[in-house]
């Protein structure tokens, strides 16, 4: 290599020795075979050293592009480096969804679900709770293939991996109708009514943000995605009023790459992101954090992170606040509990952030709060795997697949260890 790749913040260098792009399954199974230590790499959009690795480095973005709708089963089969605006409108063209997508439809479906990426929505599952099948190079370079309906005791250990099991070549997802969306912005939202009416305005749309700067001056933003062929949401009962033209999440930056807003009808996946997929969301000069903790505990939550809201916001660029349902997989951030997402997106200076996520990680402990496993955290390995019932299990599995630990890099040895 003549030059390190690094993750799409630009904040992490990679460690690997040698750095692959396979244009074929055979070509990556070689690879794997061959590796003493692999990891694989989506669009890197992770903020840790999750997919690092000092031996060898393999994308899946040259594989064989494969999307393969079977509309009789309502499942979509996906190659593991296709992205989520990529399937979207792949989708699209056969009148069918994906029950959510996350903010950006930049990832890859991959690298978000390994990691136990999300949307928003009270009634949405995680974005891999739409997963019925998975197929990754497992560390004798053979390929395997575990469905929910074929292994269904398994299954839950394999979609939410962290890259441990193997290197994922395919998904196959579970979709839905296609319909229309509308998106809605609100201004001035009060920090009062979001903890005093949070069941209720979190239930007011399919998908429901709210921005926020945090400290004693900030202000929020309330975003609300409906489908098209329902009401308008009724918010007279807010002190928030009506955005007189787009916004950006970060307010007064400009909202050109933003999803179309002002309550004009449009293709699903260009109202559920924030994101446009033809435009970069950033310039990638921030870091990220993600706590989620059980639904019940949000204005409590809230409340204890308003206590150092001015330490926060020093070194915050934007905070959102989301909502998901609870999915049945073992390592992801929802298991059996509904959930809310506070994220942070910090600043680029490390220094400077490390000691408020540690202060926000104290205040959100007695909440039982779970990191999202690609953003910056600073929690204690025993810590964070006694918030998983089966973290255990998914270890057993770790060591039954990869009894040498080849896919194990030293964020993964750290944070999961080995049985």
């Amino acid at each position: 290599m003549t030059r390190q790749p690094t993750n799409w913040a630009g904040n992490i260098e990679f460690s690997a020795a040698r750095y692959h792009r396979p244009t074929s399954l055979a070509a990556l199974q070689q690879v794997v075979s061959d590796a003493v230590k692999v990891r694989a790499l989506g669009t890197g959009h992770s903020f840790s050293r999750i997919a690092d690795t000092t031996g060898d480095l393999v994308s899946v973005a040259d594989l064989p592009v494969e999307m393969h709708l079977d509309a009789a089963a309502r499942s979509v089969r996906v190659s593991a480096g296709v992205r989520y605006g990529e399937v979207a409108t792949y989708l699209l063209d056969s009148g069918f969804a994906l029950h959510n997508l996350a903010s950006l439809p930049h990832i890859t479906v991959a690298g978000a679900c390994v990691t136990g990426t999300h949307g928003s929505g009270d009634a949405n599952r995680s974005l891999a709770a739409a997963v019925s099948a998975v197929e990754l190079v497992t560390a004798d370079g053979d390929v395997l293939t575990v469905s929910r309906a074929g292994d269904p005791d398994r299954f839950p250990g394999f979609v939410v991996s962290l890259g441990a099991l193997g290197v994922l070549t395919a998904l196959t997802l579970d979709v839905v109708p296609a319909v229309e969306f509308a998106q809605d912005v609100y201004d001035g939202l009060s920090s009062e009514q979001l903890s005093a009416e949070f069941d209720r305005i979190f239930g007011s749309a399919y998908s429901v943000s709210v921005f926020t700067g945090w400290g004693t001056q900030r202000t929020n933003q309330l975003w609300l995605k409906r489908r098209a062929d329902a009401a308008a949401v009724d918010v007279s009962w807010l002190d928030a009023v009506p955005a007189d033209g787009p916004r950006h999440p970060i307010p007064g930056l400009d909202p050109v790459n933003c999803t179309e807003q002002l309550g004009v009808p449009g293709p699903w996946h260009e109202r559920l992101p924030h994101f446009r997929l033809a435009y970069l969301a950033s310039s990638g000069a921030e870091l990220q954090s993600e706590f989620l903790l059980p639904r019940e505990h949000a204005a409590d939550a809230i409340a204890a992170l308003d206590t150092i809201g001015d330490r926060i916001a020093a070194v915050v660029q934007i905070s959102e606040v989301r909502t998901i349902a609870a999915d049945d997989l073992w390592l992801s951030p929802c298991y059996h509990r509904d959930t809310v997402g506070l994220h942070f997106t910090w600043v680029r200076d490390p220094d400077a952030v490390a000691p408020v996520v540690a202060a926000i990680e104290e205040r959100l402990a007695p909440f039982a709060a779970r990191p999202h496993w690609a953003k910056v955290f600073s929690m204690e390995p025993a810590v964070v795997q006694g918030l998983y019932e089966r973290f255990d299990d998914f270890r057993a599995l770790m060591q039954q697949l990869d009894p040498k630990g080849k896919f194990a890099n030293a964020w993964v040895e750290h944070h999961v260890g080995s049985k």
